[in-house]
Formats: C-alpha cells, sequence, structure tokens
C-alpha cells in the first residue's frame, strides 16, 4: 500500500471531501423536498362548495305566482351557474315544512373532471378545458331541471301548515363538518311558526319592532347555540315584490334572523 494515502495532509484533505460531500447531498435532499412540498401546496385543490337550498314548502308562499317564480327561477339558475363549478362541488335541497330537518329532496353532486393538465403544452391545455366545460354544462343543465322541478312541487299535505326554520341548523352544521365552503339559500318568507310554549310563531305574534326582534333572537340563541354553524354565506331569497308593505313583508322578522345568525357565530344575512 502507498504510504503517502497514510500521510496526515492527505487524511485531512479526505475528510474534509467527505464533509463537502456530505453537506451537497444534504443540500440536494433539502431542495428536492422543498420542491416537493411547494408543488403539494400548488397543486392542493381549492375546497369543494356545499350548497344547502331550503325552499318554503308552506301555505304563506306562493311560487305559482309569477313574479316569485321569475325571480326564484333566475336565482337557481345563478346557484347551479356559480356553485356548481368543480368535482365535488355539491348541492342539497330541503323543503322548509313541519319536519325541515327531515325533509331533504334532492342531492347533487358534480362529477365533471378537468383531465391532468400536467405536460401539456397550451393547444392541449385549451382542448382540455373546453371539453370539461362542454360536460360540466351538461350536467348543471340536468341539475337545473331537477331543481326547478322542486322548486315547483307542491306540499299540500298538513306539514304546510308549520314553518320550522331552526330546524335548518343542524343540517347546515353537519354541511359545516365536511370541511367545505358552505353556502346557505333561503327561499322563503322566513316567518317561523311552530306551536310550542318554547317556539315562535310569527304569523300570530311577529315583532313589533327591530329592538323586540334583537330580544327574540338573543333569547332563542340559549336553544340553538348547540349548533355550531361555522361561517356559511347565508342568503334569503325573499318572495315579496319590491311594492310589498311592512305588514306583508315585515322588516322586523328579517332583523330577528339577521341578529340570530350573527349571535350564532358573527354570519352575515344577504337579503334578495
Amino acid at each position: 500500500m502507498n504510504q503517502q494515502t497514510h500521510h496526515p495532509f492527505f487524511s485531512k484533505l479526505m475528510a474534509q471531501a467527505s464533509r463537502l460531500l456530505l453537506a451537497a447531498t444534504f443540500i440536494a435532499l433539502l431542495s428536492c423536498g422543498g420542491e416537493k412540498e411547494a408543488t403539494q401546496q400548488q397543486a392542493a385543490p381549492d375546497a369543494p362548495v356545499y350548497t344547502l337550498v331550503f325552499l318554503d314548502k308552506t301555505q304563506s308562499v306562493h311560487v305559482d305566482k309569477r313574479y316569485v317564480n321569475d325571480k326564484y327561477r333566475q336565482a337557481l339558475t345563478d346557484i347551479i351557474e356559480n356553485n356548481m363549478k368543480n368535482k365535488g362541488d355539491k348541492l342539497e335541497v330541503y323543503f322548509i315544512h313541519e319536519n325541515t330537518s327531515k325533509a331533504r329532496a334532492l342531492s347533487l353532486t358534480v362529477r365533471s373532471e378537468r383531465d391532468n393538465l400536467e405536460g401539456a403544452n397550451a393547444t392541449d391545455r385549451e382542448g382540455i378545458e373546453t371539453a370539461f366545460q362542454l360536460t360540466l354544462q351538461k350536467e348543471k343543465s340536468i341539475y337545473l331541471r331537477q331543481l326547478l322541478a322542486k322548486l315547483n312541487q307542491q306540499n299540500t299535505g298538513s306539514s304546510n301548515l308549520s314553518t320550522d326554520i331552526w330546524a335548518s341548523l343542524p343540517v347546515i352544521a353537519k354541511a359545516g363538518e365536511s370541511g367545505s365552503e358552505v353556502k346557505v339559500y333561503y327561499f322563503s318568507d322566513m316567518v317561523e311558526s311552530v306551536k310550542g310554549a318554547d317556539r315562535r310563531d310569527f304569523h300570530t305574534n311577529p315583532p313589533k319592532s327591530d329592538a323586540e326582534a334583537e330580544t327574540d333572537a338573543k333569547e332563542d340563541i340559549k336553544k340553538l347555540e348547540r349548533y355550531a354553524i361555522g361561517s356559511p354565506q347565508v342568503t334569503i331569497v325573499s318572495p315579496f315584490e319590491p311594492t310589498a308593505s311592512s305588514k306583508e313583508n315585515n322588516p322586523h322578522v328579517t332583523h330577528y334572523w339577521q341578529t340570530l345568525f350573527q349571535e350564532l357565530g358573527g354570519v352575515s344575512v344577504e337579503e334578495l
């Protein structure tokens, strides 16, 4: 064996080279890991949208009236168009009446899926996107037909005598558990009407001022705060014409719901 390899100079040099090699390998591994992590973060899809539509099927809402039907049809069309955009986006319809929480009438989920865009050039990407939009639009048109059929479905049973909007809260809470972005739409006059000592009946005893509406809502929170509804986007699509009187479209009822949702989780309510 060559005696030079045992010389302290060569030993030192080899030790330094080994350290440099180890350092370079470590940096390369870190770099790969970082790139992989960045790619994974970038590729993580947005949370799907979970839409809940509550259609009032009680005596006080008349979807057979031209104005109401036109307004509701347009709103449902917009919901399908704006909320059902990607695979996994979901829409459920519940009827508001005496047994709201058990009245799921429709459940739809987007099945259309984009082909993998990885490695595709600009022309291929355009083709993939066009094909996806075509299948998605077909799916949306089927869903809209089903949705409009539910809108026009009549409820002639005795369940149309009560309006249990409180019962929508556990449904919203359950949707929130999915981790999706939750959007809630009430197609209703929002006149809660349930018989019972601890319930509200706005047909017989509506709030007469905003102050009374706030007092009622804060009192009711004690019974309803167990429902962790999260932070959904809530929209009321009212059946009233712009010329409706305050007796017909009681602004204090709307204020009750705005206060209730605010107290439940800082949720703001938009009215259409």
